[in-house]
């Protein structure tokens, strides 16, 4: 029944960001541009992943010549060296994924819709953009300094999201780094909560909840950040985004 629960939110996953790509693209692709605590953990995320790159293996991921946030022009090359990429994981029409490029991170997008790819590469020609899934990351064990993942598990069944964070796990160097988002639920008697998300069904998570489902990954939370909804929105969710870092042994364990 999970499996088929999982399957079937896949597909109305995937469906309906296909058919809903052009629009979300419109109006989100310049969405960090008024959120600035979002460009700051991102920049929290870019330097941490550039820490560990110091410190561990390869390089510092750092890329020359670039302003803070500045967008890739065509024919750009991902900002990485000594192979310290970041995933960018339900990257949509691959805004986050040229932000973190522009920070000097050496960002790859993933996503689950083709039509979310199609407009990514368009608006961003110099990049790599890649359909995929978060449950099978076509990346060898142990290969990424980060991954990125804001509100990309939202729409994952909350009993298919631990073998997520599993994938993740799997696929970040010790010392690896990974940014998670997602909307927080209404108190701790909620562990999660369906919501009415206009393209795929969802769910909201509470923040500890989530964080100990990062501890049993494998994965240490190192940062949070609770942003408060402003009188605006359509939704009067608190969004919630972790740092959590994999353990620097050489299994990923505590270091």
């Amino acid at each position: 029944m999970v499996e088929l629960d999982a399957t079937r939110a896949f597909r109305a996953t995937r469906d309906g960001y296909d058919a809903a790509a052009a629009v979300y693209a419109e109006r989100f692709r310049d969405s960090l541009r008024d959120r600035p605590l979002d460009r700051a953990i991102l920049g929290v995320f870019a330097e941490a992943v550039g820490a560990a790159g110091a410190d561990g293996e390869g390089g510092s991921g750092a890329g020359p010549g670039r302003e803070p946030g500045a967008e890739p022009g065509p024919g750009a090359e991902p900002a990485s060296e000594g192979g310290r990429l970041v995933a960018d994981v339900g990257c949509g029409p691959g805004h986050v994924t040229a932000h973190l490029h522009g920070l000097g991170v050496g960002a790859f997008g993933v996503d689950a819709s083709p039509a979310m790819i199609g407009l990514a590469r368009q608006a961003y020609p110099g990049l790599r953009f890649e359909v995929g899934t978060m449950e099978a990351l076509a990346v060898p064990d142990g290969s990424l300094a980060g991954v990125v993942a804001r509100w990309s598990v939202i729409h994952t069944p909350p009993a298919g999201v631990p073998p997520v964070l599993a994938e993740f796990h799997r696929v970040l160097a010790p010392g690896g780094h990974l940014l998670i988002g997602f909307s927080a639920t209404d108190g701790p008697g909620h562990l999660t909560q369906v919501f009415d998300h206009t393209v795929a069904p969802a769910h909201r998570w509470w923040p500890d909840h989530l964080a100990a489902l990062l501890r049993d990954a494998g994965l240490t939370e190192t940062a949070r950040l609770i942003r408060e909804p402003e009188p605006e929105d359509r939704r009067q969710f608190k969004e919630v985004q972790l740092l959590a870092r994999k353990g620097a042994g050489p299994t990923g364990g505590p270091s």
